[in-house]
């Protein structure tokens, strides 16, 4: 057990969240323990990971995970290991909490040059009725940016999606293909735009839309037994679009084909998205949990062979290095195992001294703070 990998959870301690500092002690070799020098409590190696508090082994529980992950249903795993139906339910939850917390962590807090974005829903059927999953993907890493939930299929859904890609967007060019849903439009030229100051009034601001914004539909029509494919332009000019396009694709037209991959993906690998199903999902909680540890584990864990890179060997040819979308983007430098994934630990934000009303910090507390909270 290394501590300078991990950090002290105690939200009341000036050393939370830090790894950089020499603040945490073993207490308990066996237990798995450590203890905070900051705070002088003591805590376990797994607190903030789904293995917290689980007697389980931790392989045992990667397993079922990796299994839920790939379509296995929960019967399926009850029977295969023995586990009580509820204790698989709370490891699913759990890690879903977990696989969101990472995601927000490591892919909604560092912007990016998308450059084309393609977002689209899945209707899913659920035991309370039909629920709506909106998803948006970069096409250029197949980097899988966010998703919502929600049981109508109406602005607040699309208004919800665009505010997470507005959240990972650089102000560069962007192009952003849709199916012919209106909302979509809206949503993203409400969502793509910032504040800027009136001059000459102390208080006042408007909005101003970010330059460079192309928004293009697919729209699909079915007559007389025939599919008919409509491509529009709703906004941008058609160089921008064209080498937006040559940019991400390399080839090819307007489309939403990568997403509608990612919909098959997701519909793959989730049993209760699986058409013609039994096994429904019995609240939205559930879908937003198989979304987010399906979608991390789509992009820490998974490789994709259309981005791995071709390297040359001298004289012995050459060999492909295989990537995953979070390697492409370059939030990681390697590629992820599931236990990895789960055993990653969300450092919390950084401790700020409070004082209170009256009074003041004793000498103690100003050498506490000066220690370890600078």
């Amino acid at each position: 057990m290394d501590p300078h990998a991990l950090f002290c959870p105690n939200p009341d301690c000036p050393a939370r969240g830090k790894t950089d500092k020499d603040s945490l002690r073993l207490h308990s070799r066996k237990e798995g323990r450590y203890r905070c020098r900051a705070c002088g409590r003591t805590f376990s190696a797994r607190q903030g990971t789904p293995f917290y508090r689980r007697r389980t082994p931790v392989a045992t529980i990667t397993q079922v995970v990796t299994l839920l992950a790939n379509g296995c249903p929960v019967a399926a795993i009850v029977q295969a290991y023995g586990f009580d139906e509820r204790t698989v339910c709370a490891w699913w939850q759990t890690s879903g909490g977990h696989c969101q917390a990472v995601h927000a962590h490591l892919v909604a807090a560092h912007p990016l040059d998308l450059q084309q974005v393609q977002a689209d829903e899945i209707r899913v059927r659920t035991q309370a009725g039909v629920y709506w999953m909106a998803l948006a993907l970069m096409v250029s890493t197949r980097l899988w940016l966010g998703g919502v939930v929600n049981a109508q299929r109406d602005g607040d859904l699309i208004q919800a999606l665009a505010n997470q890609v507005r959240q990972l967007a650089l102000c560069r060019p962007l192009l952003l293909a849709v199916d012919g849903l209106a909302s979509y439009v809206t949503a993203f030229q409400l969502a793509f735009r910032s504040t800027l100051p009136r001059r000459g009034v102390r208080h006042g601001s408007h909005w101003i839309a970010w330059p460079d914004i192309a928004i293009v539909q697919v729209v699909k029509h079915k007559v007389a037994g025939q599919l008919h494919i409509e491509r529009r332009i709703v906004q941008g000019e058609a160089g921008l679009i064209n080498r937006l396009i040559q940019a991400t694709q390399g080839h090819g037209g307007i489309n939403t084909a990568y997403i509608e991959r990612l919909n098959g993906t997701l519909r793959q690998r989730l049993s209760a998205l699986v058409r013609r199903s039994h096994t429904l999902a019995r609240r939205p909680e559930t879908l937003t949990a198989g979304m987010y540890v399906v979608g991390c584990l789509y992009n820490f864990c998974a490789c994709h062979h259309s981005l791995r890179l071709k390297l040359s060997v001298g004289s012995y040819g050459h060999h492909w290095v295989q990537r995953t979308p979070a390697l492409a983007a370059g939030l990681t430098d390697h590629i992820w195992t599931v236990q990895e994934l789960l055993s990653h630990r969300v450092p919390l934000p950084p401790w700020r001294p409070h004082r209170g009303r009256q009074g003041r910090w004793s000498k103690a507390d100003h050498a506490r703070v000066k220690r370890w909270a600078t």
